[in-house]
């Protein structure tokens, strides 16, 4: 095993932020770069990444007495395959699911950034654990 090959992740959900995206992409390479002696290709790669995003939800999760929840949640999933062209028994295709509570009376756009970030690095460190516990 030499080489790492990651596509570009599309997002497909419902609601699309721009930034998304790449932010997943490049943390997902910068996760393999540092973490592995693997070297990344365009294309070819021994292994391969290709992630769809398909879903980003804001939603209440500590209703109160009022029906006005104090908390939201913003959810971010992932659909990866992962094949492994030098063993194709541990190739797969899986979705990950990672989220972060805010307070609901603070504006998204004012903590978005930020709860991608976290959400963004808990999703790459998941695929990274599940694509490598076999080596």
């Amino acid at each position: 095993m030499k080489t790492f090959t990651i596509h570009t992740i599309s997002n497909q959900a419902p609601i699309v932020i721009p930034s998304l995206s790449n932010t997943l992409t490049e943390s997902l390479r910068q996760e393999l770069n540092t973490n592995t002696n693997l070297n990344q290709l365009e294309s070819g790669g021994d292994l391969e990444f290709a992630a769809t995003i398909t879903n980003y939800q804001v939603t209440p999760v500590a209703p109160q007495a009022n029906e006005i929840s104090a908390v939201n949640r913003l959810s971010i999933t992932l659909n990866v395959e992962f094949i492994n062209h030098q063993n194709e028994k541990q190739s797969w295709t899986s979705s990950f699911t990672r989220y972060a509570d805010y307070s609901s009376g603070i504006d998204l756009s004012t903590v978005q950034e930020q709860l991608i970030k976290e959400i963004s690095n808990q999703l790459v460190e998941d695929i990274f654990n599940k694509a490598v516990v076999n080596w």
